[in-house]
């Protein structure tokens, strides 16, 4: 028996204990808008969908601005929003047990996700 042993097998056995009792923790809270699941999918998704922010971001500055703005200041805006939505979806993926921002929330918000499917507020259907 290598000295030392034990302690590995007392922190296997801690880690095993703390990742379960976090497990029923996260399933015996109050009911949210937004759950552990729904923070995971929205982490998912902006990791996938964050290279669409450069031809969105070029494309909004050259309806606005023209074609020399949009190759220029609307690329380096969409590579930061690329970069940002990519950051956004690995710690919504790295901490979706864990209820923060408040109730799941998320940290995007403006779109929450790069493909919005729901329909806008205020209108009719």
């Amino acid at each position: 028996m290598a000295i030392g042993s034990g302690k590995g097998i007392l922190m296997k056995r801690s880690i095993a204990i703390l990742l379960i009792a976090l497990f029923v923790l996260n399933l015996a809270s109050p009911a949210y808008c937004d759950n552990a699941l729904t923070k995971l999918g929205r982490g998912i998704c902006n990791i996938i969908t964050s290279p669409l922010e450069i031809p969105n971001r070029v494309g909004k500055v050259r309806d606005s601005s023209g074609l020399y703005s949009a190759c220029t200041y609307g690329f380096i805006q969409g590579v930061v929003m690329m970069g940002l939505r990519m950051a956004v979806g690995i710690v919504e993926v790295g901490t979706f047990p864990l209820p923060n921002p408040e109730k799941y929330g998320p940290v995007l918000t403006d779109p929450e996700y790069f493909i919005n499917l729901s329909p806008e507020k205020g209108s009719d259907g």
